[in-house]
């Protein structure tokens, strides 16, 4: 029998659990990883001891989820959640159970799991695996299956079907093909459409970190779960790009989705931008004629795609700094440095983009690229990558000059104006942005005296 070596703090909570007369079990996705050769980053038991009695018997011991017989015991240094066995019945709100019963094998707690990658436990007595549905089976051979009934276990909980979707793409697993025409279900649709906004969202966060979120996203158009949470992409299919200068090979939805996958993955937010970045593009396409043939344009998809994104985003309750930053990149993705740009324009560039948003909005050009051909641009001799090197060059260097780039680093403010005749009002704010704008041009008029006489002058001349 396959055993799995059981860490050192589990050893020391199992040997508690034991001296109480209760038995412990590791399960959940760590018991995955283990088998799957990887490092858990959390632990998760399950006992035979009801919650008072895993309160009783640890010192340290928080309620988390009592109701549904869950506790989080901080144990030599970790935090560790502990679920006591058990059964669950009648899911009126496809999310929650209405009956909760505590069972008293291991076996009858595994039943109510999810999948069976998910159905397996280790006994921390002495690492034996408890694997009654066969879980060890499919993660060998790579597939995502119900444990019993597809339709039962998504009837379920309405999540179900999404964290499927989201497996596939984070394991790289295929659907079992009973489980996979589940989820596209009308019966079934209907469930999932009940959970609540938050909870798809963190699950889209979750796929979005995998190598390749292009798996799971179109995955989601194949079942329609796409339709329900986020139909804005509707439309982006069958948007043709392509026309004979061949700049784009998909239409817009593969091309926002082969985007997705080359933004970095450990930048959630840049992810997020590369999915939605062209989103407007059909609401923006128009075909003109050229000597050499048809054209399709997007003139200003970009503001059209900010507006599709925040409207999106908000209905999915991403935070409003998430938000902001999501379509500020959106707005900006747009920009097309070329070496003849002046130093003020890559002042004025700065300004409108935020120093501190250069390196994301790099990432999603590159994303952005990505998507045209699903390739990377590799390779410092690619023009792409130079010229974006050189930007970032001039654009440290002017950072790093203090230039004057905001409001806030004018050698003059609205008080001194005021002081010297200018009334507070619209002509106040239209003066400092002009004084801006002058120093953008020449940093050297940086100074109190040379502004206020240029200020005094564009009031008097207005």
């Amino acid at each position: 029998m396959k055993k799995i070596e059981i860490p050192e703090t589990l050893k020391k909570m199992n040997k508690i659990f034991r001296q109480n007369g209760f038995e412990a079990y590791l399960v959940g996705g760590a018991v995955r990883d283990v088998l799957m050769g990887k490092k858990p980053s959390d632990w998760d038991l399950t006992t035979s001891a009801k919650p008072e009695q895993v309160m009783s018997i640890f010192k340290k011991v928080i309620p988390t989820g009592i109701a549904h017989g869950t506790v989080t015991v901080h144990f030599c240094n970790e935090e560790i959640e502990v679920t006591t066995f058990r059964t669950e019945s009648d899911y009126s709100d496809g999310r929650h159970p209405d009956k909760i019963n505590f069972a008293s094998t291991i076996e009858e707690d595994l039943s109510r799991r999810d999948f069976t990658m998910n159905a397996i436990a280790v006994n921390l007595e002495d690492g034996c695996i408890v694997d009654p549905f066969e879980g060890q089976k499919d993660i060998k051979n790579k597939i995502i299956r119900t444990v019993g009934d597809p339709m039962e276990r998504f009837s379920e909980d309405g999540l179900r079907p999404i964290r499927a979707i989201r497996f596939s793409a984070q394991l790289g697993f295929s659907i079992e093909k009973e489980t996979f025409a589940s989820i596209s279900n009308t019966k079934i649709q209907n469930v999932t459409k009940g959970i609540s906004l938050e909870r798809f969202r963190d699950e889209l966060l979750k796929l979005l970190k995998a190598e390749k979120p292009s798996i799971g996203l179109k995955i989601m158009e194949e079942t329609g779960i796409m339709q329900i949470f986020m139909p804005e992409f509707t439309e982006c299919r069958n948007c043709i790009q392509r026309d004979f200068r061949a700049f784009h090979e998909f239409d817009v939805m593969d091309h926002l989705i082969y985007s997705c996958d080359g933004a970095p993955k450990e930048k959630p937010n840049v992810r997020m931008a590369a999915l939605l970045h062209d989103i407007g593009k059909p609401s923006a396409k128009k075909i003109v004629d050229s000597p050499e043939g048809q054209i399709n344009t997007f003139y200003n998809h970009e503001q059209f795609s900010s507006r599709i994104s925040k409207n999106l985003l908000t209905r999915l309750k991403f935070s409003n700094a998430e938000i902001q930053n999501i379509t500020h990149l959106i707005e900006n993705h747009m920009f097309n440095y070329e070496s003849t740009w002046t130093d003020a324009a890559i002042r004025r560039f700065l300004v409108r983009v935020g120093y501190e948003n250069l390196e994301d909005l790099f990432d999603l050009r590159l994303a952005d690229i990505y998507g045209m051909h699903n390739k990377p641009v590799r390779g410092h001799d690619s023009p792409t990558i130079a010229l974006l090197l050189e930007l970032k060059e001039r654009c440290d260097k002017e950072h790093s000059a203090n230039s004057a780039l905001s409001l806030k680093s004018l050698a003059i403010n609205g008080k001194d104006l005021i002081q010297n005749g200018i009334p507070a009002g619209k002509d106040l704010g239209r003066i400092l942005n002009e004084l801006l704008e002058t120093v953008l041009e020449d940093p050297t008029q940086n100074n109190k005296e040379t502004l206020l006489k240029i200020g005094l002058n564009l009031y008097k001349n207005s």
